[in-house]
């Protein structure tokens, strides 16, 4: 059987500025851009084989995206650790489940979730 393959597309409103959060607040690595004219209008970023792509070419979507992003269990507390001392807000919330959830600058949600044996 053939295994499927996705990049979520996030939409922003300065790559340069998001990309900037995901890197030096999150943790990802910039992986590649593409500019036009001096502005960057599409970033890659990646992080653990997370791979997100920013890209400021649809307004209309800005601060829309709801992204799951699963972590292994030994991974939740420190990473939300690192998270925390980077200056972000790490929310709790509830699908079902308990979850972290974090907002880049344009509103965009990332949902974290926490296995109940790491949930505190």
């Amino acid at each position: 059987m053939s295994r499927w393959y996705s990049r979520p597309v996030i939409f922003v409103a300065d790559v340069d500025r998001a990309s900037s959060f995901y890197v030096e607040k999150l943790g990802f690595a910039e992986a590649w851009r593409h500019c036009e004219q001096d502005k960057t209008l599409v970033a890659q970023v990646d992080r653990a084989g997370c791979e997100l792509i920013l890209s400021c070419q649809q307004p209309r979507k800005v601060g829309c995206a709801l992204v799951f992003i699963s972590l292994d269990q030994a991974d939740v507390a420190p990473v939300r650790r690192s998270f925390e001392q980077a200056g972000v807000d790490v929310k709790e919330g509830w699908w079902g489940y308990p979850l972290m959830i974090v907002a880049d600058p344009d509103g965009n949600e990332l949902y974290f979730p926490v296995p109940a044996t790491a949930a505190h």
